[in-house]
């Protein structure tokens, strides 16, 4: 699955992009000024879309890739 599938299905199920992520994680504290802080740790990233949004890890993860600033494709 590419990337942008991930994303695409992501949208989908939650209703959320990307960027709306970024926003909650920033009220969460995972997040300052757009940057991922580097006290926080990735599994405390993906356990919380886990829990609160029902992500699997690959998709998960893909969030995650998105607060690193990357985007793969």
């Amino acid at each position: 699955m590419s990337f942008q599938a991930y994303i695409d299905n992501i949208k989908k199920k939650t209703g959320k992009s990307p960027d709306d992520f970024k926003q909650l994680a920033e009220q969460k504290g995972f997040l300052k000024n757009g940057e991922l802080l580097k006290t926080v740790k990735a599994t405390e990233v993906l356990n919380w879309l886990k829990d609160e949004f029902e992500l699997g890890h690959g998709h998960a993860m893909a969030i995650y890739t998105t607060f690193k600033g990357q985007n793969p494709k």
